[in-house]
């Protein structure tokens, strides 16, 4: 079942759609799928922020390569990005902050009582970016919901957690 090997090599084949090429849906088949969260204004009001496919993968180990050349592809420029992995049944397998041509993976939590300590916390944090919103500290506020979303990425499905924790330690 563990498909990780070692070391990671680039793959040949092109993420996304082409500079001048159509644009290719990913294949449905196969089981890991490489997505960015849509968090701008308009999508988070209208309840539209659900995660885009990327693409998709037949293993962890090329999500994961996928999710770095995505970020090689963003540019050092660029805002950080939230990317997750997920598996054919939409449960969330891995997930981290792409950003200056790296991902930085978020460390899933071990169990229960570390996932309802992770989800308070985040709860916290959103609340003091609400705060900081009224107090006209836009910059703040998007900090502070960042931090809220990297915590939300260690909440891995349980199913997963074990195997998340594995493929980070080997890749490291």
């Amino acid at each position: 079942m563990f498909d990780l090997p070692l070391p990671i090599q680039p793959s040949p084949r092109p993420m996304g759609p082409g500079a001048n090429g159509p644009t290719v849906a990913p294949d449905p088949s196969l089981p890991f799928a490489l997505t960015r969260m849509h968090r701008t204004p308009a999508a988070l009001m209208s309840g539209a922020a659900a995660p885009v496919v990327v693409e998709r993968f037949a293993t962890l180990a090329d999500a994961m390569q996928g999710a770095f050349e995505l970020a090689e592809d963003n540019g050092s420029d660029a805002a950080p990005q939230l990317l997750a992995i997920l598996d054919y049944e939409q449960r969330l397998v891995l997930a981290g902050a792409a950003s200056h041509g790296a991902v930085a993976w978020c460390h899933p939590v071990a169990n229960a009582l570390e996932a309802r300590a992770v989800v308070t916390e985040a709860v916290q944090l959103r609340a003091q970016a609400g705060r900081a919103i009224d107090w006209h500290e836009p910059e703040l506020a998007q900090r502070l919901h960042h931090r809220a979303d990297l915590l939300d990425a260690r909440l891995v499905d349980p199913l997963w957690r074990a195997f998340a924790a594995r493929a980070l330690q080997i890749a490291a």
